[in-house]
This record gives C-alpha cells, structure tokens and sequence, in this order.
C-alpha cells in the first residue's frame, strides 16, 4: 500500500479524502494557494506545499507546480478529487510519465468520456440506451433545423465540450432551432475552445439519476446503486438522494448493468459515474460519464457501506475488488443537502466573507440514524472569492425516506452560520415541499415552485403555534431572569404575569402560560394547548425545544420585545408582549421599507468591471446597466423598468459592499 499521498484539491473534498488516507494509516500531502494558507485541508493534512497565488489557473490547475509538489513531497499517489485536474488527461499522463499513481481511471478512458459526441459512440456501441440525435458535425443553422425536423421537437442543441449548462438550447420550432445553433455554437467557442454542436431529442418530465461504478484493473465492475440528483438549480445539483424515489429494482438494475457495460468497454477502472435521464415512463438515456469521484458520493456511501474513496486507493495499488455484485445491498435512505455561500433572497449571488459563526449540527452514527458534515471551513475562516462556494455537504441517513428527510429538517434548523448570505432557507423550504415530500419532481423542480426567485417561507399555522408556544415558554424563562438581579431596593418585586401575546408572521396568538418544574402548558385563546419543554438559556443562540412530544429547532436572536427566530426556512420577527403593550403596539403606524425603486443597489460584494450607460441615458426594461464581478463571475445588472440616469456613483475598478448605490433614477 502506498505510504504517502497527495491530494491535488482544496476544501471538503480534501478534507474527506485526508480522512480515509489517515484510516488507512497513510500520510497525506495538501497543496495550498495563498489564499488557502489558513484553510482545513492544510491543516489536516501531515505536510503541505505552498503552490502559487489565489487563482486557481495560477495554482490548483497549473500541472507543472502540482508536479513540482509530488516531487518535493515523495508522494507516492494523487488523488484529484473533482473539479480542477480531476478529468485532466494531461495530468495523468504526466504522473504516468513520472511513476506517480493516479487514483483515478486511465487517461484513455477519461479522454474517451470527456467528449459528448465521442462518449455517445462508445456507449451506443456498447448498447447503452441513448437519446435519439444526430451525433456528426453540423455545417450551419438551417442543416440543424432539418435534422430538429427528422428527430422531432422538442430538441436539445449541446456544445459537445459542453458542462455546467453552458452551449445548450432548448427548441420547439425552426425558429428556436436557428437561433438555439447559432447561440449555442458562440458559447461553446467562448467557454471552451471549440464549436462543435450536436442535436438529441429532448426528454419531457426527465429525471436526472446517475449510477455509480466501481471497476479494478483485474476486468472486474459493480454498481452500486443509484442517485437521485433532479433537484437543480441552472443545471447545478442542489439536493440528491439514495436510492431514487422512482426506480423500480428492475430498471434498476438495466439501468446499472449498462453502466458497467460502458465502463467495461473504455477499460475504465476507479470509482466512476454514469449519467442518465429518465422519462415519465422510466425510459432512460445515457447523458454522460463522470471519470472521478462525484461532489454527491456520500449518499452512496451511506446506503452501502463502501468508502468510496478507500475503494480508489485501493485499485490505484493494483488490488481487485474485495466485493463483488452480490454483496452490494441497499440499506435505507440517504439524503444531500449543499450548503453554499450564496444569498438565496438576491438571486443565489455569491456570498463572500468572514465565518463569524459556523457551527454544524453534531456528526451522529447509530443504528436508527447518521448525520454526516463534510466539510473544509471553519468559525473564523474565510470563504475566498476565488473558489467554489461551497460551504458544506450536509447528509442524513435514516432507514426510509421519511425519516431521512426529518432527519435533514432537523439538521438543517440545527446549522448555525453567521457573516455571510447562505442558502440553508432554501434548502429547508425544497425539505418541507410537498412535491420534494412525495418523491414527484423532475429537473425543473426548482425553476417550476419559484419561477420569480426565492423569497423566504411562510409557515403553515400549525407551525407557527408550534414557534409562538415554544417563544411564550422561553419568553417567560427570560422574564423570570430577569427579576433575579442582585442588589434591588426593598419591596420593588418584580412579578412574571402569566397571559402573553405572541406576534409572528403578522399574526397574533393570545395565550396564558401555566408553567411547571419540567415546562410549560402554553393555552391559546382557541382552547388549544400545547405542551412545551426544552433546552434553552437566556443567550443561547440555538434552543431544543420539544413540542406535543415533537422536537423543534430554533436558532435564537434577541430583539427588543421578543427574539428573531429562524426555522423550517422562515426568519421571524416574534415579539411577546403583555395584553396591554400589544393592545397598544397594535395602533402604531407600520414603518414602511425604505423606497429604493429609484436607485440601482449593488446585490453582492464585487468589482465594478463596466458601466454600459452615462448620466441623461434613457434606458429600457432589461436593458445592461453595468457589470459587477465577484467570485471570478460576472454579473450584467439590468434595468427593471424604463427610466433616464440621473447619477452614476461608481465607475470601473470601484469596490462595492452590499446595497451601495451604483446609480440613480429620474
């Protein structure tokens, strides 16, 4: 077995490889950029090199300097994660070339898989199922329309060195096919160096599920299950679970023999995955085969029981696999959530910023439940601009669906973060959603239930009695508190009354509080009552609290009259008041949010790139008003309605905070 390996990554991913090295009793190498001299994996790791600047195209991709530190380190092995050289073959073909393992397939096979057109070929030639397209080269617009014609709308127009939904189109007519070809082939010639377009049926109510494989150099292929991975957001996993709530065992195991078949056929070996989209009908297509470990591994790791990454390890030593078909068994359910530092309230833009509070729920492992954090930050640490923004892979596992996604909802309301925008809202609003609940979505889940963005939770009322229960109880400890402070002048008692009302969410809850040594009975006005106990001191920023027998997590904050409480993906203003004091609260005047229609605010911490209009200007709705970059993205900011440019604040090369005014409006 190798002695020393290094790991050509950054972050959770890392991170997770470091803690299967260590189990295995093998050392570790991280490489680090300057902006990650600080980060998890380098502290985790048993040494680590200094590779170059922050960017990544200066440091984590450059193979010259990752070659560098395997030849300063004695690493014996590299492991790539995902991203970043990870279906490089230039890179394994320099390791080959320096006697270095690669833990990861052969060049041939990642060169094979790394093309849409080629990788097609190959899997219909190894009779997997494919989508119905056109897969040679195609002259211009109006040779693409006749072939749309003989496939048939809808058709999908991809780039074939396609990814991350770039260079792709949908067409439903001759019109749409034009100028989705035209569209689609200036992208792919911009993001990757090369137009070459190809047209596929496009698969109605699909479903994006992926299989996983493990193949050794010895001819010997698994699968191991499958992943449920619909729920995305611009063609970005978001959520993903194991097994998939809609496959039945046989198309289960079509759709896994194919996989290895595939994998068999480009003389794959490592841990792999293949790609499918699945129809209504549970038809399936063959979309692509990722040649590396996948970000969503964990959920077939906990469904398993194979450690994914010891499995790579060990087939980069030249070991045959020690398990065969027969022995994979599915056990229970597993659940992904991604955590990002994206604001999900100003479009999912990038978060940037200083953890001032990071505080994952409690890893957990027993035999009824698993709470599984991967993870490569820390409280204190900073998420950089120039990398990937993600946080976290939060997972659960539980023995069904049900109880993994309770699971989930609890860890999810259990997430303390603090000091940068984050996406955890969301995330419990899709747990909470009747469509993710019963199993029945497709790839356009997300954009179909928010078609205008998201815009926080509204709770349902049984919910909210639950939260304003649960506020009365810790109101009243509060209160209590405080008529404990030392040093009062004699006869000034202070008494806690026993009749609050709670206000939340634009509703009020009148309620007595009838309270006892082991909690509290909260009565609402209605006759309901409902009994409250739970783990809360005045301070505590996270409060377990149990209600009618069912737990309920609630991240705390103090306001003046009450608290701000955050849960199930809802941010509330609650205040407990006295009869009195709400009685007269409630003939205050609503303070109103500040009129902001007449100016432009920047979304997100970023570098003014351009302004494309000038004071006196009129601009139209839509129209490109300026550019701001941030997390190496750009983003075009518009016009939401007709209007003429009365100032302009800030120019190219400005650095902006959050809601700093760009420009204004006549």
């Amino acid at each position: 077995m190798f002695k020393k390996i290094l790991i050509a990554n950054r972050g959770e991913i890392a991170c997770r490889v470091i803690k299967t090295a260590r189990k295995m009793g093998i050392a570790t190498v991280a490489i680090y950029s300057d902006a990650d001299r600080q980060a998890l994996h380098v502290q985790m790791a048993d040494e680590a090199v200094h590779i170059g600047p922050a960017p990544a195209n200066q440091s984590y991709i450059v193979i010259d300097k990752v070659m560098q530190a395997i030849k300063q380190s004695g690493a014996e092995a590299v492991h790539p994660g995902y991203g970043f050289l990870s279906e490089n073959p230039k890179f394994a073909e320099a390791l080959a070339t320096a006697n270095v393992a690669f833990i990861g397939p052969p060049k041939g096979a990642i060169e094979a898989m790394g093309d849409k057109i080629t990788s097609k070929k190959l899997a219909q030639e190894a009779d997997v199922s494919t989508v119905p397209g056109y897969m040679g080269l195609i002259e211009d617009a109006e040779e693409a329309v006749k072939i749309s014609n003989e496939i048939g709308y809808p058709v999908m127009i991809k780039a074939s060195a396609g990814g991350g939904g770039k260079g792709m189109r949908i067409a439903w007519t001759d019109d749409e096919a034009r100028e989705g070809f035209q569209s689609s082939k200036n992208e792919a010639a911009s993001s990757f160096g090369d137009d070459r377009i190809f047209i596929e049926k496009f698969v109605t109510q699909p479903r994006h599920i992926e299989i996983q494989v493990l193949c050794d150099t010895h001819g010997n292929g698994i699968y191991l299950g499958e992943r449920e991975c619909s729920i995305q957001r611009r063609n970005q996993k978001v959520v993903e679970e194991a097994p998939s709530p809609f496959l039945d065992e046989a198309t289960r195991r079509a759709m896994g023999e194919q996989a290895v078949a595939l994998a068999k056929a480009v003389g794959y070996a490592s841990a792999g995955t293949v790609e499918f989209i699945v129809d209504g009908e549970k038809n399936f297509f063959f979309l692509e085969m990722n040649t590396r470990l996948q970000v969503e591994h964990p959920v077939t790791e906990l469904i398993t029981g194979v450690d994914l990454v010891e499995q790579m390890i060990r087939v980069a030593n030249g070991e045959p696999l020690s398990i065969t078909q027969d022995d994979v068994k599915l056990n229970g359910w597993a659940i992904e959530n991604r955590l990002y530092a994206e604001d999900p309230y100003r479009g999912f833009l990038p978060s940037i910023g200083r953890l001032s509070r990071y505080r994952p729920p409690a890893e957990v492992v027993k035999t009824d439940r698993v709470v599984r954090n991967d993870t490569g930050v820390y409280e204190g640490g900073e998420i950089s601009m120039y990398y990937d923004p993600m946080i976290a892979k939060l997972c659960t596992w539980a023995p069904t669906r049900d109880e993994a996604i309770e699971h989930m909802r609890i860890a999810l309301d259990s997430f303390e973060i603090e000091g940068i925008g984050h996406n955890l809202p969301f995330l419990s609003a899709v747990m909470d959603h009747p469509k993710f609940v019963s199993g029945d979505m497709t790839t356009a889940f997300i954009a179909e239930e928010w078609p205008e963005g998201f815009e926080g939770v509204s709770l349902p009322e049984i919910t909210l009695r639950r939260i304003a229960a649960s506020a009365a109880a810790m109101h009243r400890v509060a209160e209590i508190r405080r008529t404990r402070i030392s040093g009062r002048m004699d006869n000034h008692e202070r008494r806690v009354g026993s009749d609050w009302v709670v206000t939340l969410q634009g509703e009020s809850f009148p309620a007595s509080i009838a309270a006892d040594p082991d909690g509290a009975t909260v009565i609402f006005a209605d006759g309901t009552r409902h009994r409250v106990t739970g783990d809360w001191t005045p301070g505590d920023q996270l409060a377990r609290m149990t209600v009618d027998g069912e737990p309920l997590v609630l991240k705390v904050g103090k306001i003046s009259g009450g608290f701000r409480l955050r849960s199930r993906g809802a941010d509330l203003k609650v205040h407990v008041r006295t009869p009195r004091q709400a009685e007269l609260a409630a003939l205050m005047p609503e303070k109103l949010a500040a009129d902001t229609s007449k100016l432009l605010l920047c979304p997100m911490p970023g570098l003014i790139v351009k302004v494309d209009v000038e004071v006196g200007q009129e601009v139209q709705e839509g129209q490109a008003l300026c550019t701001v970059e941030a997390m190496k993205m750009e983003n075009i900011l518009r016009a939401e309605k007709k209007a003429v440019v009365s100032k302009i604040n800030a120019g190219p090369g400005d650095s902006l905070a959050v809601d700093d005014v760009i420009m204004e409006f006549e």
